[in-house]
């Protein structure tokens, strides 16, 4: 299978939006229930993603420091991150439909 990196984004998004703030580390444990694929989600990726997402204002990151432990950064999605996940549910909606499409049609010439 080809690289699937950016199928990661709106999984992230929409842990967020669910979650309304995480760190790093809650968000990879929960990344594999969500993912898009069979591939595994790496952590790697997912800080990629979040600190492109903050980069593009999806999403907003600090520094919790007021609990016991060492300090993590807590991320929560932005209003533009809200209307970014909606237009990855579009996409993927238009994917979903278009890979349905191929499938049907594939199985039906395999099967002439």
């Amino acid at each position: 299978m080809g690289n699937v990196y950016r199928f990661v984004e709106p999984v992230v998004l929409l842990l967020l939006k669910k979650k309304g703030r995480s760190y790093g580390y809650d968000l990879s444990s929960d990344l594999q229930d969500f993912a898009l694929t069979d591939a595994e989600i790496e952590r790697a990726a997912l800080y990629r993603t979040l600190r492109q997402l903050e980069g593009n204002g999806n999403v907003r990151s600090e520094w919790e420091t007021d609990k016991a432990g060492p300090a993590r950064r807590v991320y929560r999605l932005t209003a533009k991150g809200e209307r970014h996940l909606e237009e990855w549910a579009t996409v993927l909606d238009n994917l979903s439909k278009s890979m349905a499409r191929f499938v049907k049609d594939t199985r039906a010439t395999l099967r002439k």
